[in-house]
């Protein structure tokens, strides 16, 4: 093997620009005005989900299994914290923590007995004329993986998306595992795809390290373009604005809807195994809007 002296390996660590290091340890700055503020305040604890105010970001009724509580849902695990939740207050402590949703059994919303299903929806999103369905925004969110409650891929999971207000559609969606539809797909992937389930992108699914996702939708040309990076690195444009159909307002939703197996009526027959135990973490949740180009990388 070729040896290097420390002279010159110590030039060549010099000419690095230290730009480069310097930008993927900085801490992330959210440059442009926030819609909707989903990140989870360090104080808030999980009771405080249960009700409208006291720093709960999210609705307090829906979208979760008819006999629970979010408070029963939800957990704050003990992770490093994502991309956007990282910026220091005066005590040094990071202001926003990770919230994870999971489901069980009992995770049957209304009368869908073939979804298992738990979605945040941001509180003052409405189903109709919401300001975040407007002009130009950007949704922000941090996935990780929970190693005590994996996600089982034999299945297809809708984690985030956007359901148009007569429900027929979900303009943009945010999906892993065994797609119905498209069983060829990797099941293993983060996978985006548009309301005609065209698949726009799509990104291994990382089992160690925060997964940062941005999808700025334009409302007015009806495009979505992602950004996206692991770890606490800036996020990068990896689909430049791709034509989708985003009309219809609507709801946002952020967390797990698992389909059954074995069924063509997903909604309300199909395989679920019991003693489910699954879920997802979330973190550096927020919509910006976008206005004249702005995105928070």
């Amino acid at each position: 093997m070729k040896s290097f002296s420390p002279l010159l390996l110590a030039s060549v660590a010099a000419a690095v620009p230290t730009s480069l290091t310097a930008e993927a340890d900085a801490p992330a700055a959210i440059k442009c005005p926030i819609v909707f503020d989903g990140r989870i305040p360090s104080t808030l604890a999980l009771s405080n989900f249960d009700s409208y105010g006291g720093g709960n970001p999210f609705g307090a009724e829906y979208v979760k299994g008819n006999d629970l509580k979010w408070s029963q849902i939800l957990q704050l695990p003990t992770v490093s914290t994502s991309r956007f939740d990282a910026a220091v207050n005066t005590s040094g402590a990071a202001p926003f923590k990770a919230v994870e949703v999971t489901l069980s059994d009992k995770s049957i919303f209304q009368k869908q007995h073939g979804f298992r299903r738990a979605g945040l929806q941001f509180n003052g999103d409405t189903n109709t004329g919401s300001p975040a369905w407007k002009g130009i925004k950007t949704l922000h969110f941090s996935v990780r993986q929970d190693a005590q409650r994996p996600l089982n891929l034999s299945h297809e999971y809708l984690n985030v998306w956007h359901e148009s207000s007569d429900y027929s559609a979900d303009q943009i969606m945010f999906q892993t595992g065994t797609m119905i539809d498209q069983s060829s797909l990797p099941k293993n992937t983060f996978k985006i795809f548009s309301r005609q389930n065209k698949l726009l992108w799509s990104t291994p699914m990382d089992t160690s390290d925060w997964q940062n996702f941005a999808l700025t939708l334009d409302f007015t040309k009806n495009t979505v373009q992602v950004y996206y990076s692991k770890g606490t690195a800036p996020l990068a444009s990896v689909l430049a604005a791709t034509a989708d159909d985003l009309t219809g307002d609507g709801e946002y939703q952020l967390g797990i809807l698992k389909k059954p197996t074995g069924t063509s009526d997903v909604v309300n027959s199909g395989f679920q195994e019991t003693g489910l135990n699954e879920g997802q973490i979330y973190g550096g949740i927020f919509i910006e809007d976008s206005a004249g180009g702005c995105i928070s990388l």
